[in-house]
């Protein structure tokens, strides 16, 4: 079954990668003996379902989770089940691609309005004037 990110990326399961493993957390004897924890791996790099814009564009935005290889790994521990852990990092990867390919639009700049910095600079001549009054009294 494919893998639907948005209506025009669809990933072939071919190029995803599953690992197991044991994983720690609840699970009783079971976490001694199952390898429920799963790790989801797909070659960015080598996808023929990404063009070069959508790849450009996940390369920048998922730097900190793609290794040296252009691998996208993610995982899932927090089931019990194998299943339930691989259906989890199936839908991570789906929300993390799908908002990885959401172009945002740049801020725009905008100007401190002239009130705005009189109240600031009126309150910190209060601020002060209220500090000053805090010093040594003159006898006299």
């Amino acid at each position: 079954m494919d893998l639907r990110i948005t209506d025009d990326l669809v990933i072939d399961d071919s190029e995803l990668e599953f690992e197991f493993a044991r994983s720690g957390g609840p699970g009783g004897q079971n976490v001694n003996k199952v390898e429920t924890k799963v790790t989801v791996r797909w070659d960015l790099a080598a996808s023929p379902s990404l063009d070069v814009e959508k790849r450009a564009r996940l390369e920048t935005a998922l730097a900190n989770r793609i290794t040296r290889d252009g691998v996208l790994r993610v995982t899932s521990q927090r089931h019990r089940t194998r299943e339930a852990n691989r259906a989890d990092a199936l839908d991570r990867l789906v929300a993390l691609v799908a908002d990885a390919l959401v172009e945002r639009t740049p801020r725009q700049r905008t100007r401190t309005p002239a009130k705005a910095k009189k109240r600031r600079l009126e309150a910190k001549r209060r601020r002060s004037e209220k500090k000053a009054l805090r010093g040594p009294v003159d006898p006299d």
